[in-house]
């Protein structure tokens, strides 16, 4: 058991991976508690599409492949915002609007070229392994920016994800909420995906939030909970990983599902077994009033 735990640690590439995999697990969990509560996950899903026609366009360019998904992105939810704020659309329709441009865009950008390559496959599908001491000070340095903006800004967003006009009447400013909400998500996305790539990237952010949102009703306990179920979950995945030489994205994935599963069936009052032991037990039967 102790070399199964130490051993990955005594390979420089591991200890990267490692770095930037617990960087990435804990911003995602303190991001993805207002994604969850929002109900927003579908525009999670879109934006990690999004960005797919920014990579396509760098990659037919010879440019730099995350900064071109971080650029395309930003892009997109700067619009989904700015056209949600039209109540007659509901944010979803604006949002699979944009889901579905986007991706095809990326897909006929992708067509004008003869060949894939591993660098394109590596942003579908991740390549945590392969990162660079750069690229762990990178995440590293906004991951902590990200996280600070959630902190500071915490009480206005949960106004606005709780009740919008109820915000928008006490003087909040609704539009720019969203549109720096949305920012934090598209560049939280963006940072996540050299770790678990384009495809799997929505299960890092919406997953570790989910399994705390079982455990607490409490916004402060939720969000620890989630940014430790994060960090626990990528680095377990990449255990798992090492140990049977599996694919590091796809593994990750895997663990923190299965701590959602676990959380569904054993939390202690919204769980599975906690709902059936409350259905199962008899009804309280009344007490006789005394006599007169």
């Amino acid at each position: 058991m102790i070399d199964f735990l130490l051993g990955p640690w005594e390979l420089p590439f591991m200890q990267r991976a490692f770095a930037v995999a617990a960087v990435v697990g804990l911003v995602c969990g303190v991001v993805g508690v207002f994604v969850v509560l929002r109900g927003m996950a579908f525009i999670g899903d879109a934006v990690a599409h999004s960005a797919f026609p920014g990579v396509a366009l760098a990659y037919a360019l010879e440019g730099n492949l995350l900064l071109g998904g971080a650029a395309a992105g930003i892009t997109t939810a700067v619009l989904i915002a700015f056209v949600s704020q039209n109540r007659r659309l509901k944010e979803d329709t604006v949002i699979g609007v944009f889901f579905a441009f986007a991706f095809g865009l990326g897909i006929v950008l992708v067509s004008t070229r003869d060949s894939w390559t591993t660098d394109l496959s590596s942003f579908l599908f991740g390549q945590v392994l392969a990162v660079g001491p750069e690229d762990v000070w990178t995440v590293a340095g906004l991951g902590a920016v990200l996280v600070t903006v959630v902190l500071l800004l915490r009480k206005e967003l949960v106004a606005v994800t709780l009740d919008r006009e109820t915000a928008r009447a006490a003087g909040l400013p609704v539009f720019r909420l969203d549109l720096l909400l949305y920012i934090v998500v598209t560049t939280t996305i963006v940072m996540s995906l050299e770790a678990v790539g384009n495809v799997l990237v929505l299960a890092l952010l919406i997953t570790p939030a989910a399994t705390a949102r079982m455990l607490t009703d409490r916004l402060g306990v939720m969000t620890a909970l989630a940014s430790g179920i994060g960090c626990a979950g990528t680095l377990g995945g990449l255990y798992v990983s090492y140990a049977y030489d599996l694919a590091a994205g796809g593994s990750i994935v895997v663990v923190l599902t299965g701590l959602f599963a676990l959380t569904w069936c054993l939390a202690p009052r919204h769980g599975l077994l906690a709902r059936a032991r409350r259905r199962a037990a008899p009804a309280a039967l009344p007490v006789p009033e005394a006599a007169g």
